[in-house]
């Protein structure tokens, strides 16, 4: 069994917090940069649509 401080962890491109694997994000954990869905909704505008 695994222990919770062995999971990998990332950083959230949103909010900034660290966040640690989860068992849904098997599959795609390369794909995940938030840490809810909020933080998904939420992300940070990229500079060409903030221009305007």
């Amino acid at each position: 069994m695994r222990r919770k401080g062995d999971l990998p962890t990332k950083t959230c491109l949103a909010c900034g917090l660290e966040f640690t694997w989860r068992k849904k994000w098997e599959r795609d954990w390369e794909q995940v940069k938030y840490c809810s869905e909020r933080c998904r909704r939420n992300k940070p505008s990229s500079s060409s649509e903030a221009v305007g």
